[in-house]
């Protein structure tokens, strides 16, 4: 069964870079291959990994739908085709594989493929001992089912004390989206002075997070991402990435 890591946090505090930072530790474990999701419209989390995603699940379901509608070839099933196209969307990566979720929705109402999508989506996560899911902000993609259980919920925000509340409201959300998972992390980005903010360790008892963790503001991890380098490039002596290595090696075991 897949262990299944699922990042979270509003538009701008690097929730996309943690993600890569993950998909990287986790590689640097030999816990691959990894499935990487970038369930986030925007889709940014390849450009964070290296790679680029030429075609996203949301534009193959509008392939679907219109090729349905023009009549299907002899032979083969709405969901075959669906399997296909997303076979065909899989970037695929040195110890790690990546697909792009896109828009959730398309131009009218194609209910069956909605269902089908989240069943083959599922299918192939079931493929891969770990899967990394990249969230827009929200919540949105888990509360669509995309996935059924979250074995490692990470809440990422910045050092402000707006930033801290950001992250009571978006417990609150998964709370009444009755979103499962089994340990909660909160990470607070970009920290100066290796200082968490005041009221951070309150509100991790509050929400009942098993750790809360600072990453610090780091000038090589900056110097990735001004540059459009790949996070896999990060040293594993870089402090950011070594706090992260603590975390996953808390989060899935020695190895």
């Amino acid at each position: 069964m897949s262990y299944l890591i699922a990042i979270g946090g509003k538009g701008g505090v690097g929730k996309t870079t943690v993600a890569g930072l993950l998909v990287a530790r986790l590689i640097a474990r030999d816990r691959g291959p990894v499935l990487a999701v970038d369930a986030d419209p925007n889709t940014c989390l390849d450009a964070v990994l290296g790679v680029k995603a030429q075609v996203t699940v949301g534009g193959v379901r509008e392939q679907a739908r219109q090729i349905a509608g023009q009549g299907l070839p002899t032979g083969i099933s709405k969901q075959q085709l669906l399997e296909l196209k997303i076979a065909e969307s899989l970037v695929e990566a040195d110890r790690f594989d990546l697909v792009a979720m896109g828009r959730p929705e398309g131009p009218g109402c194609y209910c069956y493929a909605n269902n089908v999508l989240r069943e083959v989506l599922a299918q192939l996560a079931a493929q891969y001992p770990y899967v990394v899911l990249d969230n827009e902000a929200g919540l949105e993609n888990l509360s669509r089912r995309l996935v059924n259980t979250v074995d490692l919920l990470v809440l990422v925000t910045d050092p402000s004390q707006r930033g801290l509340e950001t992250l009571r409201r978006l417990h609150a959300l998964a709370r009444e989206m009755d979103i499962r998972y089994s340990h909660l992390v909160l990470v607070v980005n970009r920290v100066r002075r290796d200082e968490l903010p005041r009221g951070l360790a309150e509100l991790g008892a509050e929400l009942g997070a098993e750790q809360v963790l600072g990453l610090p503001d780091d000038d090589e991890l900056a110097r990735l991402g001004e540059e459009g380098a790949s996070v896999l490039t990060l040293p594993a002596t870089n402090p950011v990435a070594q706090r992260l290595e603590a975390l996953v090696a808390w989060a899935v075991g020695g190895g």
